[in-house]
């Protein structure tokens, strides 16, 4: 009897280990074909609007809760690993929940990485060029400064937004107006974009926001310095337009602030487009770069040692660990690594020339 039960269990668990790999063959199939990837666009479409329709009246992350939940049932079932009498129950437990979750990731999510990349939707699509990142740096400096004079700031004068809901529908309404040769999604019109439940922990993981695939939501960190927040938000809603890939969020996010009325929105992608270019520069010219961070108005010095204190203070191993898994998740999905930013220059390079 006990040797029955025995030879069961281990079937099961070499059932959803086997399972698990055919996903992941699957899908690996199902990335190399245009036709099925143009249907889960579709069906990621659809799906948004029903998560929507769901999640988007409920005031806090739907999403957040769904991931504590799952937690708490993972790190239970990850103890009774110890317990020899539960071990191998908890085993296929694991890997049911593995299955599952990866299959519905996949379906919502995973297949919009291998989306047709924006660059090849650009007529120019030549190498990044440092001299001409430059010159994009020195008219952005401008931009920033001329901007950073109509708006607020606190008793520190620092930056400081002072109406998050306005920017959020600035986004919204911003959406429907990018190019059709880059963008022909569908902007829902749905404000879903809220603050995370784990914003103590985002603190010191160097993570600004993240997009919910489960629920179609999009989170920020509300305890972000103000010049963060505006722009993370831009370009979490990329994500929720279907834009996968961070770079091209990045982008979609820039399209999106920087033809904004709203000053408080313009200010933040301004900053964020103008801290980008010279982080690519830096490595080529770093004189230029010292230069360029002399000649911040005074706002803008202050508004990047708010940036950089904000940091410091929240550096630590977690930083480290997320900034590695994170590195290692971009890379699995067709992405440059977390350090290099050289594909949302190229598509930036690419576009001001159009």
């Amino acid at each position: 009897m006990v040797i029955k039960l025995t030879k069961t269990i281990y079937k099961k668990k070499r059932f959803w280990a086997g399972v698990l790999l055919a996903q992941f063959l699957l899908f690996y199939v199902f990335s190399k074909s245009g036709i099925v990837i143009s249907f889960f666009e579709n069906f990621f479409e659809f799906q948004k609007s029903i998560h929507q329709m769901l999640f988007s009246w409920v005031p806090f992350s739907v999403g957040d809760l769904l991931y504590i939940i799952l937690g708490a049932f993972l790190l239970y079932y990850f103890i009774t690993l110890f317990r020899k009498e539960r071990r191998n129950h908890s085993m296929i437990r694991i890997l049911i929940i593995i299955n599952v979750f990866y299959f519905i990731y996949q379906v919502f999510w995973g297949m919009l990485y291998f989306q047709t990349p924006i660059i090849k939707k650009l007529s120019s699509q030549k190498e990044p060029d440092v001299e001409k990142a430059k010159k994009l740096a020195l008219i952005y400096l401008e931009k920033c400064k001329l901007t950073r004079q109509s708006v607020k700031q606190d008793n520190n004068g620092v930056f400081i937004i002072t109406n998050l809901t306005s920017i959020q529908k600035e986004i919204l309404n911003q959406q429907t107006k990018l190019p059709s040769y880059i963008s022909d999604k569908k902007a829902s019109q749905v404000l879903d974009i809220k603050p995370s439940l784990f914003k103590n922990v985002m603190n010191f993981t160097g993570i600004l926001g993240y997009y919910n695939p489960f629920t179609a939501e999009a989170q920020y960190n509300s305890e972000l310095p103000h010049t963060f927040i505006p722009f993370t938000t831009a370009h979490e809603s990329s994500h929720q337009l279907g834009f996968a890939r961070e770079q091209e969020a990045n982008f979609v996010g820039y399209l999106i602030g920087i033809h904004s009325s709203n000053l408080e929105l313009r200010y933040s992608t301004e900053f964020f487009t103008l801290k980008s270019l010279l982080r690519f520069i830096v490595e080529e010219d770093p004189d230029f770069v010292k230069n360029t961070l002399h000649h911040y108005s005074p706002a803008m010095k202050r508004d990047r040692a708010y940036e950089k204190s904000f940091v410091f203070r929240h550096q630590g191993w977690l930083d480290d660990f997320f900034g590695f898994t994170n590195n290692l998740f971009l890379k699995s999905n067709q992405q440059e690594g977390s350090v290099t930013y050289s594909y949302f220059i190229d598509l930036l390079l690419n576009y001001e020339k159009t």
